[in-house]
């Protein structure tokens, strides 16, 4: 870039194009409703954190917009289209969907994982690569697993762990990231490095991301949209300082609490008093 030129400017989100939406969609598991009747539209380059008390439908939501349980009502769309009538594999070359508690089979190592992120890309025409060799490496770069390629994953620690996962992820170069709570069973310190790793991949790859969180107080200060739900339904969606208000979280976590700057971030931090008969 010359002296003269001009970093370009980002869209606001308004205007960016939607790359995922639910359309009135509803979820249930038999005769179970979880979901009822949502909508939610998520923009190219955004971070949407989803959160809500538990059972309120976060995880189910994710995984309808991951295309891994169909809607009893309405559609997911993506990039404009049905989720459901997209072939299978042309979604996973632009959707990575992490679940909660992924497991890999016993003795794989962490390479062998990553490498399961480029499946998506081969078929009988096309085998193994330079260009997939070449996307491992980055990944695992990226998410400093190098010095581990060779150690199976069921013996990595909980936070290395999931930086496979997502270094998995990674490989499989999809635009689109989808993280049913990543910090689950992390110290926190460990929750940091993660999330650390999710913000790198928005603001440097341009990833648009999704994460379910339970601690709202992360997920003010590493996304930038929240999404609350309770009971199935969406509760409230906006920016953390819109989302995140003493009487949001009297109505959906029937907590008294107080909100304040967070020190360090400047984002809303949750200060619980009291829990709330319902």
């Amino acid at each position: 870039m010359t002296s003269t030129e001009t970093a370009p400017v980002p869209a606001p989100a308004a205007d960016r194009p939607v790359r995922l939406a639910a359309e009135s969609v509803s979820l249930a598991y038999d005769d179970r409703v979880v979901v009822r009747d949502l909508d939610l539209s998520l923009t190219d380059g955004s971070f949407t954190a989803i959160v809500g008390p538990n059972g309120c439908g976060k995880s189910t939501l994710l995984r309808a917009l991951g295309r891994l349980l169909r809607p009893q009502a309405g559609q997911v769309l993506l990039d404009g289209r049905s989720i459901a009538r997209t072939p299978t594999r042309e979604v996973a070359r632009v959707l990575g969907l992490l679940p909660q508690t992924p497991l890999a089979p016993a003795g794989l190592t962490v390479a062998d994982l990553v490498a399961r992120g480029r499946h998506p890309h081969q078929s009988w025409l096309r085998q193994w690569s330079r260009e997939d060799e070449a996307a491992v490496a980055e990944a695992m770069a990226w998410t400093d697993l190098g010095g581990l390629a060779d150690r199976p994953v069921d013996e990595l620690s909980g936070g290395q762990r999931q930086r496979a996962w997502i270094s998995m992820a990674l490989a499989q170069g999809t635009d689109l990231l989808l993280l049913d709570e990543p910090t689950t069973y992390l110290d926190l310190s460990h929750q940091i490095d993660v999330l650390e790793l999710v913000t790198r991949l928005h603001a440097e790859r341009g990833r648009t991301v999704v994460v379910v969180l339970h601690d709202l107080n992360l997920a003010a200060r590493y996304a930038q949209r929240l999404v609350a739900m309770r009971d199935g339904v969406l509760v409230a969606s906006g920016t953390p300082h819109e989302v995140l208000t003493e009487r949001l979280l009297a109505d959906v976590f029937d907590l008294e609490a107080r909100v304040v700057p967070d020190p360090v971030a400047g984002t809303p931090m949750v200060v619980p008093v009291r829990r709330l008969p319902r």
